[in-house]
C-alpha cells in the first residue's frame, strides 16, 4: 500500500509539473491578445485555416468567439450517434480495464489472498496502462485529422505563393492565386453560408502589414477609440477586457518595434456582404509589462521576441484595402 501511495504521489507531482510547463507560455506572453486565440472568421470560425509556409502547423482553435458553434443534426446523413460508452476504442479500453480488475480479483481468490489481494498489485500498473492508452488515443486522433486534412475533396488550398522574397515580407506578386473549390476542414460538414474564393492584391497585403503595426500601437497606448478604427467591435471588446485587467493589476503593456518578418495568405473568401482574408504572419516586437506607478518592467515581461499568428481581416464586399479590419487572431502551432 505504501508503495502504491508513493507511486501515486509521484504521478501527481509529474502532473503538476506538466501543468506548470503548459502554463508557462501564457505567463510569458503579454502582448495584444495575451497569446490567445479569439474573434470570428464568419462561417469558417470553427474550421481551421489552411496551413502556410509561415505557419505550417494547425492554428489553435478559438478560445473565445461571439460566433455560435454550428449545431449538428442527428438525422443528417453521415452523422452517427455514438453508442453508450463512446467510441469502440473507449469501450474496448473500459472493457479491458474491467476485465483486468476482475481477473486480478479471481487470481487473488485462487491464491488464498482474497478477492482484493490480487487487485492491489494490479492497481500499481493502471497508471502505466492509462499512459499507453493516452498515447494510442492521441495517435489515433492525429491520424484521423491527417486523413481529413489530406482528403481529395472538401479541403482548401495550402496557402498562396505570397512568401518572404527579398524586400517585402509578403512577396512581389500583384494578385494572390487563391484557387477555386470548396473550403473547410473535410467533407460531410453541416450546411454553412456559401463561401466564394476571392483574389487578394498587393495593396491588401500592404494594408495587413499596416494594421499589424497600428493595432499594436493603439493597444500599447490603451487607446480603445483607435482600436475601433482597425478592429471589429468584437475584437475591440476583447482588447478592452484585457486592458481593464492590466489596469486592475497595476501594469501597462508596452508593445514597440513591431516588424513583419514573413507573411503569406492562408485563404480569402466572400460570404454574404462581407469579405474575409486569413493571413499567417511572423513578426518581431518588444513586449514589456511595466508597473504603472514606477514604469519599471514587471515580472512576466517577454522583452524582445518573435511571434507567429494567423490574423483574419474582414471588410465590406467590394471595398478597397483601407476597409480591412482585424476580425480574429489565432496562435500558430
Amino acid at each position: 500500500m505504501l508503495r502504491f501511495l508513493a507511486q501515486k504521489r509521484g504521478s501527481l507531482i509529474s502532473l503538476a509539473l506538466a501543468a506548470l510547463l503548459a502554463l508557462a507560455p501564457a505567463i510569458a506572453e503579454a502582448r495584444m491578445g495575451g497569446g490567445g486565440s479569439f474573434g470570428s472568421r464568419g462561417s469558417k470560425t470553427w474550421s481551421a485555416p489552411p496551413s502556410t509556409r509561415t505557419a505550417p502547423g494547425t492554428a489553435s482553435p478559438f478560445e473565445r468567439s461571439e460566433t455560435a458553434r454550428p449545431s449538428f443534426n442527428p438525422s443528417q446523413p453521415g452523422f452517427n450517434r455514438p453508442a453508450f460508452g463512446g467510441s469502440s476504442f473507449g469501450r474496448g479500453l473500459l472493457g479491458g480495464l474491467a476485465g483486468g480488475l476482475l481477473g486480478a480479483g479471481l487470481f487473488g481468490l485462487l491464491t488464498g489472498n482474497g478477492f482484493f489481494g490480487g487487485i492491489g498489485g494490479f492497481m500499481s500498473i493502471i497508471g502505466f496502462l492509462l499512459q499507453i492508452a493516452l498515447v494510442v488515443f492521441l495517435a489515433r486522433m492525429a491520424f484521423v485529422w491527417w486523413q481529413r486534412r489530406n482528403a481529395p475533396a472538401g479541403v482548401g488550398p495550402q496557402g498562396s505563393t505570397f512568401g518572404f522574397t527579398g524586400g517585402a515580407p509578403f512577396g512581389g506578386g500583384p494578385t494572390g492565386g487563391f484557387g477555386a473549390g470548396p473550403m473547410g476542414f473535410g467533407g460531410g460538414a453541416p450546411q454553412r453560408p456559401r463561401a466564394t474564393p476571392i483574389q487578394i492584391a498587393a495593396g491588401d497585403f500592404n494594408a495587413f502589414e499596416r494594421l499589424l503595426g497600428q493595432s499594436q500601437a493603439a493597444y500599447s497606448r490603451e487607446d480603445v477609440s483607435a482600436l475601433g478604427q482597425v478592429a471589429t467591435p468584437e475584437m475591440v471588446r476583447h482588447f478592452d477586457e484585457e486592458l481593464e485587467t492590466n489596469r486592475r493589476k497595476g501594469v501597462v503593456n508596452r508593445v514597440t518595434d513591431v516588424k513583419l518578418l514573413q507573411g503569406d495568405l492562408s485563404e480569402a473568401w466572400r460570404e454574404g456582404s462581407d469579405e474575409y482574408a486569413s493571413v499567417a504572419m511572423r513578426f518581431s516586437l518588444n513586449d514589456v509589462l511595466e508597473d504603472r506607478a514606477t514604469g519599471k518592467p514587471a515580472p512576466g515581461s517577454a522583452g524582445a521576441s518573435e511571434a507567429t499568428e494567423v490574423w483574419t481581416f474582414r471588410r465590406p464586399a467590394g471595398a478597397g484595402p483601407d476597409a480591412w479590419k482585424l476580425s480574429a487572431i489565432q496562435q500558430a502551432a
